[in-house]
Formats: C-alpha cells, sequence, structure tokens
C-alpha cells in the first residue's frame, strides 16, 4: 500500500519531465512600438509604458523580464549614423525567445451548472504535430479516433435558426457517438466553437461517456490566461469575460484545449499551421493495417467569413481531398459555397 503514492508520483514527474522538455512557451523580447507618434521612446518612458504598443500586441509598459533580462526596447525612429532608421519589421523568430511551457494541466471551469474539467497545455506555434499527437495519445490517454469532425465558421456570434440548430445539435453528437470521433474547434465561447458546445451541453447528462472535444486556439486572445499559468496543476477558471475586453473566454463543453503560443497577444492566426498539420499527422495514423486505411477528416462549415472559404479550398486541394460539408442557411460564407456549388452543378 505505501509503494502506490511513490509509484503516482514517480508517473506525475516523469510526464512533468516530458512536457517541459517537449513544449515551449514564446515571450516578446525586443519591443518594437507600432504608434506612429513621432515621439522618440527611450527606456523607461512613462508616456510609452501607459499608451504604446509593441507589434505584438502588448503595451510597452505590459512586457515581462525575460529569464531575469530586460527585454530591448527599439523606437520606430531610432537615430543612426545616417539620421533616422526605420526597425525591421516585428516576427515571431526574431522578437520572441522560447523557455519551456509554464501552463498545463486541468481547468477546473467555474460557474456552470454542473462541474467541468478540461486537461490543457500552452505550447509554441512552431511545435511538431507528432509530438503534440503524442501528448493526446499518451500523456492525456486518449483514444486514437476513427473520424475527426473539424468544426469551421464565424468567429463572432451568430444566430442559427432553430431547426438548423437543432439538426447540428443532433447530428453532430450522433456522429461523434457512433464513431468515436474527436471534434475539433477554436475552442472559444463565441461563434461557431459556442454553438458546438451548446450542442454538447444539451445532450451532456444523457451521454455515457463525454465526447473528446478539442479546442486550438491561440494562447494570446485568451481571457484569464494568466490563471492558466501553473504546471501540472488544477487551474479554477471562470468563463465570465471582462467589460470591453476583446479577448475570448474558453468553451467549458470542450474536453481538451491546445493553446497555441507566437509570442502575441490579442491575435489570430498562431493556430492555424498547429491545427492543420494536427489534423494532417492524425490522418496518417492507420486505423486497419491491413487495407492501410488512415483516420479519415471531414470539415464542417457554418458561417463564417473570407478566412474561412480559403480553409475549404485548402481541404479541396488536399491530396486526398479532405470532404466538406457546407451547413446552408447559416449564413456568409457557407451561404456563398453552397451557392455557388450548386451554380457549378447546373454547368457540369
Amino acid at each position: 500500500m505505501a509503494e502506490r503514492p511513490a509509484l503516482a508520483s514517480a508517473w506525475t514527474m516523469s510526464q512533468k519531465s516530458w512536457i517541459e522538455s517537449t513544449f515551449t512557451k514564446r515571450e516578446c523580447v525586443c519591443i518594437v512600438p507600432s504608434s506612429k507618434d513621432p515621439h522618440r521612446c527611450q527606456p523607461g518612458c512613462q508616456i510609452c509604458q501607459q499608451l504604446v504598443r509593441c507589434y505584438c500586441g502588448r503595451l510597452i509598459g505590459q512586457h515581462l523580464l525575460f529569464n531575469g533580462a530586460a527585454v530591448n526596447l527599439t523606437s520606430d525612429a531610432s537615430l543612426g549614423k545616417n539620421g533616422p532608421q526605420t526597425p525591421e519589421p516585428w516576427s515571431v523568430e526574431k522578437h520572441t525567445a522560447e523557455s519551456p511551457t509554464d501552463a498545463y494541466g486541468f481547468i477546473n471551469f467555474q460557474g456552470g451548472s454542473y462541474c467541468c474539467k478540461a486537461k490543457y497545455v500552452r505550447l509554441s506555434h512552431d511545435t511538431k504535430a507528432d509530438d503534440i499527437l503524442q501528448l493526446m495519445l499518451k500523456e492525456w490517454q486518449m483514444e486514437l479516433p476513427k473520424l475527426v469532425l473539424s468544426v469551421h465558421g464565424g468567429m463572432q456570434k451568430f444566430e442559427l435558426h432553430p431547426h438548423i440548430k437543432q439538426l447540428l445539435s443532433k447530428g453532430l453528437i450522433q456522429a461523434a457517438v457512433t464513431t468515436g470521433a474527436w471534434i475539433v474547434t477554436g475552442g472559444i465561447n463565441t461563434g461557431v466553437a459556442k454553438h458546438v458546445g451548446d450542442a454538447l451541453n444539451e445532450h451532456a447528462t444523457r451521454l455515457s461517456r463525454k465526447i473528446c472535444t478539442i479546442g486550438i486556439a491561440p494562447w494570446g486572445v485568451v481571457e484569464h490566461r494568466n490563471d492558466l499559468i501553473g504546471r501540472n496543476v488544477i487551474a479554477p477558471y471562470q468563463t465570465l469575460r471582462k467589460p470591453m475586453s476583446k479577448l475570448s473566454v474558453l468553451n467549458n463543453a470542450h474536453s481538451h484545449f491546445i493553446l497555441v503560443d507566437d509570442g502575441t497577444v490579442g491575435k489570430y492566426g498562431a493556430e492555424v499551421n498547429v491545427r492543420r498539420e494536427l489534423e494532417k499527422t492524425i490522418n496518417l495514423q492507420q486505423i486497419h493495417a491491413r487495407i492501410g486505411q488512415g483516420v479519415p477528416v471531414v470539415a464542417l462549415i457554418l458561417e463564417g467569413g473570407p478566412s474561412v472559404i480559403l480553409t475549404v479550398l485548402e481541404y479541396l486541394q488536399r491530396n486526398p481531398p479532405v470532404p466538406v460539408v457546407v451547413c446552408e442557411g447559416t449564413g456568409r460564407a457557407a451561404d456563398i459555397l453552397a451557392s455557388v456549388h450548386k451554380q457549378t452543378e447546373q454547368g457540369g
């Protein structure tokens, strides 16, 4: 009996060391003010600290020390031998630094009608998809899915017709339960990811097991993200947004979160390549060794803007193409795609 805690402790330390040795976070370490104000900032300038933002999205005063060393400050009009010089554009590769991830464990969602927990990790935007899949299958002990349903659409609030919402809820849950599918979304509590979350919550009490729903979101757009900082922790998380905040809270119906960090704040895009490469890697995993069949990926489109149309194009241009299901009647990009598809069918 006395050996059990020791074994559990050893497993936890092993998990901890693997995660921290494999995954990293990113921090901006070279401030490049984005303000067009001709004010020439100097280190410690109080005006810049409170009013001027770096291209990474943070106010200058919000930049933290990195490993005990102060970040560099570059002015928009720094003086050189030949007069004012314009610094090179801010980039993740040149102006951020990596260090072992400092945020992983369990999210304990607060304020709901029942307790929800989800596993999560903060990782760099250039993390290898093979490592993420190993995290999911071995560390998080998820079963390899028979199908991946990747849901795309509008990021902002949009309404669904009650009939369409009912069909989405019933169809999505049935597909996930009968096939053992993973559902992949943007993970935030607005737009299409919220509609998926609503469908899951509606059926939660009737499901015999929790559906694996993976939210892949940028670390820098997550409201209350500092509450998630901690190594192998159970982090209490509030799902209420701050008034006037441009950030987004996570959706409490998701079971797992991959929070992608490129050193920016308030900006989307860091998660796109991680999601794409992870889906490709899952697709290569064989579920029927004798016939060489991989895990099929199906994209589901609801509403959405121009970026969703580009996402559909990318899916269809893969080899082999990824099937795309477009939900007509949900608005914007989905309705445009449905209309164009009908027209092309008429012309052969």
